[in-house]
């Protein structure tokens, strides 16, 4: 299942960069394995390959058919090979239409290649195979690796950011994380809202912070039910196919190394915790009423005292202030790096090819402990044993060192200046305040492993049935294993009698295949069939032990008997799921499309009578400018329409169906008696349980135009998700509160468009351009199908933020207006300061039934990316645009910093730089109430996630040819990248595109974390 890159069409120098880095992936050898045997009527044929336009084809491919012998071309299109008098060259490279030559008794050869007229012979991976891109009928997009190796991307996921129209990808604020994915926005509630991952051909379950990014060969994105369906259930949300890369033929092993270095600072490098000065500043103001006199308060009162309203924490024992200027923030940060290192060795002959590869990455967060290092080891082995057979082994393994703990980064914000973290003796203070507010260090200053182990293996047989031309069998028996280890152990848990623990976590799941392919052409008509039948087992368990109480900890989480309370968990759980794939692809006269698949899941978790769902696709494609009508349109150089529909599963969680058992202490046997542990249902079950089902229409168009100069695809698609999973609230006297069942309807619908642009293309310098837009609405169409009111209108779900004919995050809130000032006229229970909420019917009061209106919704409107590529000889340079919009009134974020003054907020510092209201700032943005009792009401305050984002920047530079030689190497490219350089936003807070745990945004709090600005340079050698 692996991908073949083919070009867009285009003429020119973008060929012959592309070839020069894809081919030398090509043309590698096992030369030990498969030896090559010069023969004596052999002659050495010197040769040079052009472009139709007269320039040199570097990279492109010379073999001598029938045989292994392969040479490639090098930066001037040259090349030599010993090829007998009458045998065939056959000269291929991407983005040109292969050619044959025959060997003749001249000794040079000149071969002009000629650009292939448009894309359609581009092979993509999708579900269970590949095709030819002119035979999809579905919405596939590709993604373009090559351009972004040069970012500092530990996380695969993190390639992705804007670079697939209708693919969403967030940011990671911590190191090596996962961003959150999602396609085409969302078609469930409370089910699955995970992307299908498919990594080499079967399901990956594990952490893509597993995965070498290096190893990676391609990305294919399948987004409509007619492309995702042969996954059946597990892809609703979408899939996203992972191929690894592979040994290619040729004379000589090829041996890749690239290194790179990183140093990361915060995007947003002003939001820092006030220092002394500042801190007794914000303290101040806290206290305008005491320290400014006057009706308007702006006039300093000469006796007051800082002294008298500071909080004792940060006095001494005579009344004063402590001398203390301590930069907590510094203390539990350092500068971000990322250090890279990836070697590979891979090439084959026509019965072996392998690839091995290693790579290496410590990355240390912005803040301390943040770290994250893996070390990953990749063998990818296919050998063809006999003529129709082959049998490979694609394998991994990642071994990822999270220790250490983090200091709390929301203490290290809200510590004071003028307390230290250390007392005289060097002894960590635990409650520096006297509070419950912890040291931040408390939690940095333990004992902490924490180890994750990936293994990954797909052991396959790919058999060319020799019995019935065109027949395949294929087998693939797919594992993920995965053991963690979290061992800690601190002296200030416990109420510091300290606890330590030992957890450990061992997961496994395997996917076998068996998938049957018949493909033949009868004249006009071309067939593929696929029929598969698979299954899927899952298994986890957990051992944890914990004891606290300890009179000393030396031994760490190494002897856990010394606790004095000793306790122990375990959990275990096991699912398993089997399907039936039918697929049929047909083609007719090269123009006329069909696609039809027919998926049968069954999962363990679903009720006793719905254990199985079926679901059936259909699409049609016609490629318009094979028909002779349009032959006379002559700026047009492909168009092809596309349609399909289909029905797509989503599956439940594995034990909502059935009810459910839980232990606790449950009786007490007489007077005094002690009390006895018992069980009882704490779930409802429910045997009617069933599949979402979302039934989705996608109607596309390819395009390309102006001599293939500009080329795209535009998409426009409707999804209804019916018969949602969903917790339905049910009365108490059921002594339960809810159960899982069935119920309403939501709708998705969305436009994409993406278009590649070869602006220019001289001898010497190339410029492309490429963009992408998706726009995604979705909208609930109904619910419960109640009418408890008798008004003709379906009920609302309004305490679950849930409206019929709104989005799934729509926000239904009080509308704000200012703060109140001085001399305002306030609604009662609103003091000075306080946010101005508008009465919506004027009755001089604020309830959340009469003054909650709509504003607006919490998901962005539309996404768009630009790139653009820049190539003079030897130097390349990329920027890389992108941004989420929320339109008129989406991608709204709560962001509402306020001050209200008691015990708490003057102890504990803020971030500087905050639009407080004041009497000396009339028109601050953000309430600083005073008045010693909460407002009413404390109401949320949106605030527009819109922004642009200058994503990636790079410049390389390829060594010149005489250099290479000295080397010995193919490439030697040497670059320095920037990431995340720059963002334009109204928004105020952390990133606008981080989210906390729960998807809120992260506004102006304390409790955000920062998202890294990156510099990188690095280096890599081919040989």
């Amino acid at each position: 299942m692996n991908k073949t890159i083919k070009s867009n069409g285009v003429n020119g120098r973008r060929h012959q960069h592309l070839c020069r880095m894809l081919t030398i992936l090509l043309l590698t050898a096992f030369s030990w394995a498969m030896p090559l045997h010069s023969h004596a009527q052999d002659k050495v044929v010197h040769g040079r390959v052009a472009a139709e336009n007269g320039e040199p084809v570097p990279g492109a491919t010379i073999v001598v058919k029938g045989s292994s012998k392969g040479e490639v071309t090098n930066a001037n299109g040259q090349f030599n090979i010993h090829a007998a008098k009458g045998s065939i060259l056959v000269i291929s490279c991407m983005g040109f239409t292969p050619k044959e030559v025959a060997v003749t008794a001249a000794d040079q050869l000149d071969v002009t290649l000629y650009t292939s007229s448009k894309d359609i012979n581009e092979v993509v991976v999708v579900g269970y195979g590949s095709q030819r891109k002119a035979d999809l009928t579905g919405a596939v997009s590709s993604v373009n690796l090559e351009s972004l190796r040069e970012a500092p991307n530990t996380n695969i996921a993190q390639f992705l950011q804007g670079t697939v129209p209708g693919l969403n990808v967030g940011v990671a604020t911590a190191a090596g994380g996962t961003p959150p994915i999602s396609i085409r926005g969302r078609v469930t509630l409370n089910g699955n809202q995970s992307v299908l991952i498919i990594l080499d051909g079967v399901q990956y379950t594990q952490s893509l912070s597993s995965i070498n990014p290096d190893d990676i060969a391609s990305i294919d994105v399948l987004k409509d039910a007619s492309s995702t369906a042969v996954y059946g259930a597990q892809a609703s949300n979408g899939v996203i196919l992972i191929t690894s890369r592979k040994g290619k033929v040729s004379q000589h092993p090829r041996i890749a190394f690239s290194t790179a270095y990183t140093s990361q600072y915060p995007t947003v490098g002003n939001l820092k915790p006030y220092d002394r000065d500042g801190y007794l500043n914000y303290l101040k103001e806290a206290f305008y009423d005491k320290a400014f006199t006057g009706p308007d308060y702006t006039t300093p009162n000469p006796n007051f005292k800082i002294e008298s309203v500071a909080d004792a924490s940060i006095l001494t024992p005579q009344g004063t202030l402590k001398p203390y200027n301590y930069n907590w923030f510094n203390a539990g940060t350092n500068t971000g790096t990322i250090a890279e290192n990836n070697l590979s060795i891979s090439g084959g002959s026509d019965r072996i090819n392998y690839l091995l590869s290693g790579g290496l990455v410590d990355q240390k967060g912005f803040i301390m402990n943040d770290k994250f290092k893996r070390k990953s080891v990749r063998a990818n082995i296919e050998t063809q044993p006999l003529k129709w057979w082959k049998v490979g082994l694609l394998s991994s393994a990642a071994f990822v060192n999270q220790d250490g703990a983090e200091p709390s980064f929301s203490s290290l914000l809200r510590m004071t200046p003028l307390i230290v973290p250390y007392d005289s003796t060097g002894t960590l203070i635990p409650f520096p305040m006297n509070t419950l507010e912890p040291n931040p260090f408390t939690t940095y200053n333990v004992d902490d492993k924490d180890r994750n182990n990936y293994y990954f293996a797909n052991i396959y047989s790919d058999m060319d049935l020799p019995f019935l031309k065109g027949l395949n069998y294929r087998m693939n028996f797919g594992n993920n294993y995965r053991t963690s280890a979290h061992f800690y152990s601190s002296i200030y848990d416990a109420g510091q009698t300290g606890m330590a623990y030992k957890a450990n976590q061992e997961y496994y799941d395997y996917t076998f295949d068996n998938i049957l392919t018949y493909k033949r052409k009868f004249g006009k008509h071309d067939l593929m069939a696929t029929l598969l039948y698979g299954a899927v087992g899952r298994k986890f368990n957990s051992t944890n032990a914990t004891a606290t109480g300890f009179p000393r900890l030396t031994l760490s989480y190494n002897n856990l008997s010394q606790g004095s309370i000793q306790t122990t968990s375990s959990d275990a759980w096991e699912e398993t799921l089997n399907y039936q794939m039918a697929r049929i692809n047909y083609k007719y006269h090269d123009k006329y499309l069909l696609s039809a698949i027919l998926r049968r899941d069954g999962f363990s978790g679903f009720s006793a009578n719905n254990k199985y769902g079926t679901f059936p696709v259909v699409a049609l494609g016609w490629i318009m400018s094979e028909e002779s009508f349009m032959k006379g349109i002559t700026f047009l150089d492909y168009l092809k329409l596309r349609a399909g529909y289909g029905v797509t599963g989503n599956q439940t969680s594995r034990y909502s169906s059935i009810a459910r058992v839980t232990t606790g202490a449950a009786y007490v046997y007489g007077d005094g008696g002690s009390t006895v542990f018992g069980q009882q249902v704490a779930s409802l079950g429910n045997d009617n349980l069933k599949w979402e089902r979302t039934k989705g229409v996608n109607g596309g168009i390819d395009f390309s135009i102006l001599k293939n100069k500009v080329s795209g695809s535009l998409d426009y698609y409707r999804n209804n998700t019916y018969d949602l999973l969903y917790s339905v609230a049910i009365p108490a006297a059921t002594g339960f509160t809810n159960i899982t069942s069935n119920l309403g309807q939501i709708r998705n619908s969305g436009f994409e468009a993406a278009l590649t642009w070869n602006v220019m293309d001289r001898r010497d310098f190339r410029w492309q351009a490429n963009a992408n837009f998706s726009l995604n609405k979705n909208k609930i169409i109904h619910l419960t199908g109640q009418d408890a009111n008798g008004d003709g209108k379906e009920d609302d779900l309004i305490s679950s933020g849930l409206f019929i004919g709104k989005s799934i995050s729509t926000i239904y809130d009080y509308q704000t207006n200012g703060i109140y000032g001085l001399n305002d006229t306030r609604l009662a229970g609103f003091p000075v300061g306080s946010v101005r909420i508008v009465d919506q019917n004027g009755d001089k009061d604020i309830t959340p039934e009469a003054d909650r209106i709509f504003l607006g919704r919490q998901e962005p409107l539309y996404r768009v990316s630009l790139s653009q590529t820049f190539s003079y000889k030897a130097f390349t340079f990329s920027f890389f645009l992108n941004s989420v919009q929320g339109g008129r009134d989406g991608y709204l974020g709560n962001n509402n910093p306020s001050f209200f003054r008691e015990d708490n907020s003057i102890r504990v510092n803020n971030l500087q730089g905050i639009d407080f209201w004041s009497p000396q700032n009339p028109n601050g943005k953000y309430p600083r109430n005073i008045s010693g009792s909460h407002a009413k009401v404390e109401p949320n305050m949106w605030q527009s996630r819109s922004f642009v984002r200058l994503q990636d920047v790079s410049l390389s530079y390829d060594f010149a040819n005489n250099l290479l030689k000295r080397l010995k190497a193919q490439s030697f490219n040497l670059y320095v990248s920037g990431k995340n350089l720059y963002t334009w936003t109204k928004w105020e807070g952390w990133d606008p595109e981080a989210n906390n745990s729960d998807g809120t945004a992260m506004g102006l709090t304390t409790s955000g974390r920062p998202v890294l600005r990156g510099f990188t340079v690095g280096l890599r050698i081919i040989y």
